[in-house]
């Protein structure tokens, strides 16, 4: 669903899942800097969204999902996760409940599989599931992020992003939204991740992982990994080298000299930091080693601690 806001001035559209909204403005330097200053929004608005309408809705979805939801106050934004039975992250939704229903936004192209699945486990529920992507668009702004790690992002009838444009600007493309994102260390799920991450390893235990709720789907995995043991990879922030004027893929193989120690996700130009990406990485690769990705030498910063994990002990 191309975004109207690519008729703005200046707008140059990005490519891939992200082709329907602009990557930038004409200056995508200059607009991290309006979004690090707190002013500005970002059109987000091919992104996916969904709503889970009826009263048993948060009820429902505590019992699905990483996250407790039972008693999630209005207007908070959260995070939720659906696993698989072996602890994969399958879906991921980020959103909050207005006393009515919970709404929520995915990955572009995500919904009508998230639908599905939620549509299969109604079961007696009293609970609605629709994809509102038509209707609703996503924009995210800097002012509303000390509030959470989710709250930025905002849910708009699709009909008013023109106006609310004109209000909210100004404008700054993906691009610099990326590089934020990517230097906050919020990974997007297809793209950060592979169909083997677990949650543990992605930084998402806490912001969209509840570890005192019920059983659910996968929990078993990430209960075990939390107290028993360490998660196999961890998620890391790479520096690239900056002498080279490209980024990596996604998906470009992470190399320790040789040898295949990871993969590498989403990459940007950040204003301050240079070219950054994300990258998940096996735990048992030193902190300080240097590593590769298509050709350019790469350090690492922590973004989940490989000794995370292992929070029960046996006794000496």
């Amino acid at each position: 669903m191309r975004s109207p806001l690519l008729d703005l001035p200046g707008a140059v559209a990005a490519d891939g899942i992200d082709r329907d909204v602009a990557a930038h403005y004409g200056s995508f330097n200059g607009e991290q800097r309006t979004l690090e200053s707190g002013q500005g929004f970002v059109d987000l608005s091919h992104r996916d969204v969904i709503r889970v309408s009826g009263p048993d809705r948060l009820t429902w979805l505590h019992s699905l999902t990483t996250q407790h939801l039972e008693s999630l106050a209005p207007k908070v934004s959260t995070g939720v996760l659906i696993l698989s039975p072996q602890g994969h992250v399958e879906h991921a939704f980020f959103g909050y409940d207005d006393g009515e229903s919970f709404t929520a936004h995915t990955e572009p192209g995500a919904a009508a599989a998230l639908v599905e699945f939620l549509d299969r486990m109604r079961f007696m529920m009293r609970v609605e599931v629709a994809d509102v992507t038509a209707e609703l668009a996503v924009t995210w702004r800097p002012s509303a992020t000390a509030e959470g790690p989710y709250a930025g992002y905002e849910l708009i009838p699709r009909d008013q992003l023109t106006t609310y444009a004109e209000a909210a600007g100004p404008a700054c493309g993906l691009w610099a939204f990326e590089a934020l994102r990517i230097a906050r260390g919020e990974p997007r799920l297809g793209l950060d991740t592979d169909h083997r991450t677990i949650p543990n390893e992605a930084g998402w235990i806490g912001p969209a992982v509840h570890l005192d709720k019920g059983c659910y789907r996968g929990q078993e995995t990430v209960a075990r990994v939390h107290t028993l043991g360490r998660p196999p990879r961890r998620l890391t922030l790479l520096h690239l080298d900056g002498s080279e004027n490209r980024l990596p893929p996604v998906g470009a193989d992470l190399l320790l000299g040789d040898k295949t120690v990871g993969f590498v996700g989403t990459s940007a130009r950040h204003h301050e930091l240079g070219p950054i990406a994300l990258a998940m990485v096996k735990r048992n690769v030193p902190l300080d080693a240097t590593l590769t990705v298509d050709g350019m030498p790469a350090a690492q910063e922590v973004l989940v601690d490989p000794e995370v994990g292992l929070h029960v002990r046996p006794l000496r």
